[in-house]
């Protein structure tokens, strides 16, 4: 069976830009789900069964219907299913320093009564862990910023104030489990941006066009979710230099699985068409493949790391092998992970272990 089979998708898209008694967002937040919810629907893209997107947008995302979509999510999904939840709006840190946590901010809440008007990370935890479906992706774009009308924090004009966001914690319990992952816009100190007069937020614009093809490089005719990501964490910093870092959580995720179809890219999925030769696959997704094969515990494995010549104290530490792995080259590449280690060394230290790998000897 192939890994990254992709029988059918689902998807609960949420946004929220008209607050009722919180300050407002810009309406690109609206169509930031509209736009997603277009092309994880569209047949030129990723081809979900339209029945199958759900949208819920300002006045119809309240706290209860949040959850009961959420809920009606997890009745209709089976296991072979690939989810989807996106979340675009406000996020609120609440608790006392040092042990900070955070909330979804639905469109009826009150921040007079945050704890029960909300939604808390260990509601939508339990909420996400119902779901039964063997790859769940979460999307959470928030602490949005761009410009002076748009408020750094939640404010509701009466004196209440909470910091806008999501904290490492909230994401590390969204992302639990096997085959969960979230990918957020910023990190936990950043501001996703929203510029001003632009349809959509950064990470949204860079996130559809990964979705319509650009994150498929390879041209395997499936959108796969350590190759969005990648892009994502590429393209995203371009537009905003050094100010917002998309993050990737997975707990326990070995597999680079399909998130959608790629019927924009130049190869069906049904096509048995070779790949033409100008059209040579990511050298790099290649040799991450085969090191999370060879190497399934991750860079620790047999010392791989350190006998290529790296550093294993600059690498972060995840708890699947697969994530290791494409954490660590993700890292490489961009200069870090040790300074004796390269693609080079890597694929040497590799070769000498595994001398009669036939992947190995075309790289």
């Amino acid at each position: 069976m192939n890994p990254t089979r992709y029988p059918q998708g689902r998807a609960l898209l949420i946004g929220v830009a008209n607050y009722q008694q919180i300050s407002s967002l810009p309406a690109a937040i609206l169509n930031d789900v509209n736009d997603v919810a277009a092309t994880l629907s569209s047949p030129n893209y990723c081809a979900y069964a339209p029945a199958n997107v759900v949208t819920l947008l300002d006045a119809n995302a309240t706290r209860a219907a949040v959850l009961k979509g959420l809920d009606e999510l997890a009745a209709r999904a089976i296991p072979d299913d690939t989810v989807c939840v996106f979340f675009s709006g406000h996020g609120a840190i609440v608790g006392s320093p040092g042990n900070e946590d955070s909330v979804l901010v639905t469109v009826d809440s009150d921040l007079t009564d945050i704890e029960n008007t909300t939604i808390s990370s260990d509601e939508l935890a339990v909420a996400l862990a119902k779901i039964k479906a063997k790859r769940l992706l979460v999307f959470i774009d928030a602490c949005h910023a761009g410009g002076a009308a748009i408020s750094k924090s939640l404010t509701d004009g009466k004196d209440h104030e909470f910091k806008s966001g999501y904290t490492r914690n909230a994401f590390a319990k969204l992302a639990a489990g096997s085959g969960r992952a979230l990918m957020a816009s910023c990190r936990a100190d950043e501001e996703s941006a929203v510029f001003i007069g632009a349809r959509n937020s950064v990470f949204t614009t860079v996130l559809l066009a990964g979705l319509r093809g650009a994150a498929d490089k390879n041209v395997s005719g499936f959108i796969k979710v350590f190759d969005l990501f990648n892009y994502i964490a590429e393209e995203v910093p371009k537009l905003v230099p050094d100010d917002q870092h998309p993050i990737f959580k997975a707990d326990d995720l070995e597999v680079n699985f399909a998130v959608a179809l790629s019927q924009g890219g130049k190869k069906s999925p049904y096509c048995s068409e070779a790949k033409p030769a100008t059209q040579q696959e990511d050298p790099w997704s290649v040799l991450e493949g085969i090191l999370a094969e060879l190497y399934p515990f991750g860079p620790r494995d047999q010392e791989m790391w350190s006998r290529a010549g790296g550093d294993l104290s600059r690498l972060q530490f995840h708890s699947s092998g697969h994530a290791a792995w494409h954490a660590a080259l993700r890292t490489l590449k961009q200069g870090g992970g040790g300074r004796n280690i390269n693609f080079s060394s890597l694929l040497r230290t590799a070769k000498e272990d595994f001398s009669n790998h036939p992947q190995l000897a075309t790289l």
